[in-house]
């Protein structure tokens, strides 16, 4: 039995290799690490140019149950469009119907949530939390977990709008 050692040993015509090559380049650009763009306070902005994307985020203060960590993101996804747009992991599953409420220095936003994600409802509604993100020190996300109890997900927002000002930097230029 002999085992092939090198690419050399395996025959390929060659259209099936340009199409080998073809197919691979797209995952080989989805499994391209992310690039760190700078730490800001408790915020940090990283750029996956092989998916398309840049975000600032933050991970919550306290950690949840079953491992779960809380975290608050701000994403730019060029290719589609999309600007400065929140997305909340929150630290225990949330329980359905209940409402999960973000709150920036006493601002109240209700999001629309769903298991351990949460965001805001429209674009229009994506702008109020960021603005009120730059402009503010402290955010909070509550709810109730699926077990009934009453958790909050706080952030510093020291940081954040400098995080979100790279970020946005940077998918600017891809």
């Amino acid at each position: 039995m002999r085992i092939c050692h090198t690419l050399d040993d395996v025959r390929v015509d060659p259209v099936r290799r340009r199409l080998l090559i073809l197919l691979a380049f797209p995952l080989l650009a989805l499994a391209a690490p992310k690039t760190a763009l700078g730490v800001f306070a408790g915020w940090a902005a990283f750029a996956e140019p092989g998916a398309g994307r840049c975000y600032a985020i933050a991970r919550a203060e306290r950690g949840g149950r079953a491992g779960l960590v809380g975290f608050a993101s701000i994403g730019f996804f060029p290719g589609r469009g999309v600007r400065a747009q929140p997305h909340f992991r929150l630290s225990r599953p949330k329980r359905a119907g209940s409402a999960a409420i973000l709150t920036v220095d006493g601002r109240p936003f209700q999001l629309a949530a769903g298991g351990t994600d949460a965001w805001p409802r429209d674009r229009r509604a994506d702008a109020g939390v960021v603005a009120a993100m730059r402009g503010g020190t402290r955010m909070r996300l509550a709810s109730y977990s699926a077990d009934g109890r009453r958790f909050v997900d706080s952030y510093p927002l020291r940081g954040a709008a400098t995080a979100i000002d790279a970020a946005a930097a940077a998918c600017v230029r891809r």
